[in-house]
């Protein structure tokens, strides 16, 4: 990693308890540096996820105590118990901007924060203790050194992974795999047990909660309190920043879906009164997955990846939910459980890491 010079960092200026970037043009806050909004965890709602991750960590008797910062986005470097999360999730006005830029805001909400910070702590008890180098481990998730890919195709139908973050993430590369079994396993205590009863993957949640019970009351070998790549060192523009992720996570919705949706909502230009199509999708998320769940035999995972691809596909078509909801929602099972069966037997379907 190239060394970065230092440079006087000018802290955001407040107005009467609120920065001054947050009552910006969007143009003019698009051109700010992310160094220079002067964010901290301290203050905002994501004290709630770092203090409930603690509670979590002492409720098992696991010592290790990961230390939490502002970055880009979520992650937890090596040879590191620290865990990085997204700046734009410390304030309203960059939420607002993240879902216009991204269509979705990652970890926007406490039970989507709480999974994924449950993953990258599962990185920092690897990094703490070291597990990637124990022969058992090394046999239930694989080689940690293996080279990430920039692309992978996972298999829906496998049971010898847990399904915990989109797009069978578990799969993606060993580390993953451990992060997302670690996940599952401290989070639902013991429920794991009948959720994957008979997959391979019990057999992995079972060695972790052993592994757990092995490192309880241990300190890990690592404690440093580095920060990578903290918010207060990050100088490219917002701008620039969205540019880059677009580019980086393929921001485009595949455009297969359009003739059904176009046939189910109306378009925007039509009529600009009544709900979008997407919040109306997003409103009835968990309903429609259970009808369609049922009516398939498929897992409710396995329907969200469809399901994310077309709330993304009516957000970009403008798309309004206007009419009956019971025939709209009835309407939309129809085409999710068509698509989902289509999806499941294409030949390629590969995600980015």
């Amino acid at each position: 990693m190239p060394v970065r010079k230092k440079k006087s960092i000018k802290r955001a200026r407040k107005i009467k308890g609120e920065f001054r970037w947050a009552n910006y043009s969007e143009k003019k806050l698009l051109d700010t540096r992310l160094c220079d909004l002067g964010l901290e965890i301290s203050g905002t709602w994501l004290e709630k996820p770092v203090a409930q991750i603690y509670n979590e960590m002492q409720r098992r008797g696991l010592r290790l105590r990961p230390h939490f910062w502002l970055s880009e986005e979520f992650f937890c470097p090596e040879k590191n118990t620290g865990i990085a999360i997204p700046f734009y999730l410390a304030h309203p006005r960059l939420k607002r901007l993240e879902r216009k830029e991204m269509l979705a805001v990652e970890g926007g909400n406490l039970a989507w924060c709480m999974m994924l910070l449950r993953h990258e702590t599962g990185h920092a008890m690897q990094h703490g203790f070291a597990l990637h180098r124990r022969k058992k481990w090394q046999y239930y998730f694989g080689n940690s050194s293996q080279e990430y890919p920039e692309l992978y195709k996972p298999k829906p139908s496998s049971k010898d992974y847990v399904l915990h973050l989109d797009a069978w993430y578990a799969q993606s590369h060993p580390d993953e795999d451990f992060a997302e079994t670690f996940a599952v396993w401290f989070k639902s205590h013991q429920r794991w047990r009948k959720r994957y009863e008979g997959w391979f993957a019990y057999e992995k949640l079972n060695y972790v909660d052993k592994l757990m019970g092995e490192l309880k009351g241990r300190a890990p070998g690592i404690r440093t309190k580095a920060r990578v790549d903290p918010l207060s060192q990050c100088e490219k523009t917002l701008r620039e920043y969205y540019d880059e992720k677009r580019e980086r996570f393929g921001m485009t919705f595949p455009d297969i879906y359009d003739r059904d949706l176009i046939r189910i909502f109306v378009a925007d230009g039509d009529q600009r009164t009544g709900e979008t199509a997407a919040a109306f999708l997003r409103r009835n998320r968990a309903t429609l997955r259970k009808m369609v769940a049922r009516w398939t035999g498929e897992y409710e995972f396995t329907l969200d990846q469809v399901f994310k691809d077309m709330i993304g596909r009516c957000q970009e078509l403008k798309l309004r939910a206007l009419g009956d909801e019971k025939a709209l929602r009835l309407d939309f099972a129809i085409l999710l459980t068509a698509r989902t069966m289509s999806y499941l037997h294409a030949a390629r379907h590969w995600h980015a890491v």
